[in-house]
């Protein structure tokens, strides 16, 4: 009845403690080359831009932007994010204020929130997740290096789509 290798939300009927989700790793083809990713933990706060090139889990609270447009980026329960973000994938299991541009894939876990537009091929927004923004979905964005230079392109694209709509006078 309980499968041990079911990925997100979990609980046990004798226990009755409330479901913890645990994302599903996400697996590509381009990792950071140590095959490790960087956390930042609950009791850290960062102001401005953060830029690597590895996997990165954000537990803590973060201000500014976050460009990590080749490798992955989870904003973990506890992660507070005020910041546009910019990665290959983006799981959001805490909150983010913040427009989310991913080349693959964004996906919001049943405890994240998300209050920003997003801009991915794929988008995943589990049940008892939390969205208020628009969605753009790029099917050509999930091909190879055109990925690549899609997400450089998106904050150009993002601010073009809103003038686009605005009527002609």
């Amino acid at each position: 009845m309980w499968d041990k290798k079911e990925t997100g939300a979990r609980t046990t009927p004798e226990s009755g403690v409330a479901p913890v989700y645990t994302p599903e790793p996400i697996k590509t083809a381009t990792t950071s080359g140590t095959g490790r990713a960087a956390i930042i933990g609950p009791s850290i706060q960062i102001k401005g831009e953060l830029q690597g090139d590895e996997d990165l889990t954000i537990d803590g609270r973060v201000e500014g932007k976050i460009e990590l447009r080749e490798h992955n980026l989870t904003i973990g329960q506890n992660g507070r994010i005020k910041a546009d973000l910019f990665a290959r994938n983006i799981v959001i299991a805490g909150e983010v204020t913040g427009n989310a541009f991913a080349a693959e894939r964004v996906e919001i876990a049943p405890s994240g929130r998300l209050s920003g537009d997003i801009t991915s091929p794929r988008i995943t927004i589990a049940d008892g997740a939390h969205f208020k923004g628009a969605v753009d979905m790029e099917r050509g964005a999930a091909k190879g290096a055109g990925a690549r230079d899609e997400v450089r392109r998106m904050p150009d694209a993002a601010a073009a789509a809103d003038t686009k709509h605005q009527p002609r006078l």
